[in-house]
């Protein structure tokens, strides 16, 4: 019983503590917690420098920039296309002019679109490993009638 409790408690602890570093990292990056999520129209894409949507996996393009950059919003990271679809970071964010301050509103905060992920349509896409999963599908249910 006590090893069951501890192991909950600890994994507890990990899932909040997770929790609160995504929140942390999206403070620092305009719309941060806004960013939306190309495989799921109208989702947000909560680990915005990461390859899953949840985070705590292997970082994306812009989430390799984000570390280099010291995990700062920085006039250079913004200026930068990380995901290669020919707009800039603070484009994509929603700072266009590279003026975003933490805790200020970004100049923009709609028509967003993801700095590590190049669009899923584009010819020009860096993120192969990007691959949005399909709907669930069963041919029996389907056909029934």
């Amino acid at each position: 019983m006590k090893t069951t409790a501890l192991l909950l408690s600890v994994a507890l602890a990990a899932l909040l503590s997770c929790s609160h570093a995504h929140r942390m990292f999206q403070s620092r990056v305009p719309n941060g917690d806004r960013v939306p999520n190309p495989c799921q129209p109208g989702a947000i894409w909560a680990g915005v420098g990461h390859q899953s949507p949840a985070g705590a996996n292997a970082r994306n393009p812009f989430g390799l920039d984000f570390k280099a950059a010291g995990l700062q919003w920085t006039v250079d990271l913004c200026r930068k296309d990380s995901d290669g679809d020919g707009l800039t970071n603070g484009q994509e964010l929603g700072d266009p002019d590279c003026v975003w301050k933490v805790g200020a509103t970004p100049a923009r905060t709609t028509g967003l679109s993801h700095p590590g992920i190049c669009p899923l349509d584009s010819a020009t896409c860096k993120n192969l490993w990007t691959v949005c999963p399909k709907a669930f599908s069963c041919p029996a249910l389907d056909n029934a009638t």
